[in-house]
Formats: C-alpha cells, sequence, structure tokens
C-alpha cells in the first residue's frame, strides 16, 4: 500500500510540477560527479581512467529516461566546462572535456540517452521481474559500455592518432567494472521503478 502511495505521488508530481524534472535533472548530475571522488585508476594502453563515474550514466538513464538522463550529462559536462572539478581526479575546466579522455565524457550523453530509450521501450510492469531486469542490464551494456567505448575511441583516434581499431581493444581492460556497474545499476533501477512506478515515462 505504501508503495502504491509513494508511485502515486510521484507519478501526480510529475505531471503538475514540470518542476521535478529539474530537480532530477540535477540530482543525477550531482551523483555523476560524486561518483568521481574516487580516485581514478590508469590501466593498459590507453591514457583512459577507471572510474565510477559511468555507473553515474547508467543510474541517470535507467531511472530518468532518456531525454533527462542525457540532460543530466549535459549539465554536468557544462559545469565541468565552466571550470568545476567535478570530473574524476578532481579534473575539470575545457582541458579535461577536449584532452584524450573527451570522446569518453561527451559520451556519457549519447549513452544515458540510449539507456533511458532502451528502458522506457523495454522495460515492461507487466513482466516478470527477471525479464525487467535482463532488460535493464541490456540498455546498460549497450549505451553505458558499448555507446561510451565507440565515442571515446573515436575520440582517441581523432586526438592522439592512435588507430581505431587499437583504440578498441584498449577499453578490454575497463569491460569486467563496467559490467559490475551494469549489474548494480541494473538493480537499483528494478527496485526503484518497482517502489515509484510514475518515476520514469512510459
Amino acid at each position: 500500500m505504501t508503495t502504491t502511495v509513494a508511485g502515486e505521488q510521484v507519478r501526480n508530481a510529475r505531471r503538475s510540477n514540470p518542476t521535478l524534472d529539474v530537480v532530477l535533472v540535477a540530482m543525477f548530475a550531482a551523483l555523476t560527479a560524486v561518483l568521481g571522488l574516487m580516485p581514478p585508476i590508469t590501466v593498459g594502453i590507453l591514457p583512459v581512467p577507471i572510474t565510477l563515474q559511468t555507473l553515474g550514466v547508467m543510474l541517470a538513464g535507467a531511472l530518468l529516461g532518456p531525454w533527462r538522463g542525457a540532460l543530466s550529462q549535459v549539465l554536468l559536462i557544462a559545469l565541468v566546462a565552466a571550470g568545476l572539478p567535478l570530473l574524476s581526479g578532481g579534473r575539470g575546466g575545457l582541458g579535461a572535456l577536449m584532452g584524450p579522455t573527451g570522446g569518453y565524457i561527451f559520451g556519457w550523453i549519447f549513452g544515458a540517452f540510449v539507456i533511458g530509450l532502451m528502458t522506457v521501450a523495454l522495460y515492461d510492469r507487466a513482466r516478470a521481474g527477471w525479464i525487467n531486469a535482463v532488460s535493464v542490464f541490456a540498455a546498460c551494456v549497450v549505451g553505458g559500455v558499448l555507446v561510451v567505448y565507440l565515442a571515446g575511441s573515436a575520440w582517441l583516434t581523432i586526438t592522439t592518432g592512435l588507430n581505431f581499431g587499437t583504440a578498441i581493444k584498449g577499453n578490454v581492460v575497463f569491460m569486467p567494472g563496467d559490467t559490475a556497474k551494469a549489474v548494480i545499476a541494473t538493480v537499483v533501477a528494478v527496485i526503484v521503478h518497482r517502489s515509484y512506478r510514475g518515476l520514469i515515462a512510459k
């Protein structure tokens, strides 16, 4: 009963208070920034650190849908461009965005959008919970991993002259961690959508 009431409150709030969208976008931009407080770890042949911030991207897309999820990352990147040190390792400014890792960061926008798009299309409350979990996980992998890797690798090729195939292969070291993040995002998203049914537009 409490869960149903809570979900109805969120649904009604979205219909009557458009300010909620702004609040949610800001909240998930902040969440992604907070996840950057973990010190980055650089491994492999790519000058790209392992961070928790892609977990924020996955959560934004899976919980907010395509447009609000993507806008949360646009807001974060705009703040970084303004000089705020919101990226992992306390990085900020245009230099951080235009450097070798810039493609991965801008890829967060497209990644969150794809995750949200797939979640809205595939998530069905009438289905068994495990089917929805598989759907959200697939969305997180496609948007939060593949899309981000492609954007990052393309930018690496442009900025460093690294062969695109080599850049793609270099992402292999990130896959175990990113898969774990996709699992975490899936568990959180399924629980939240079950409790707050009006959070994401269907």
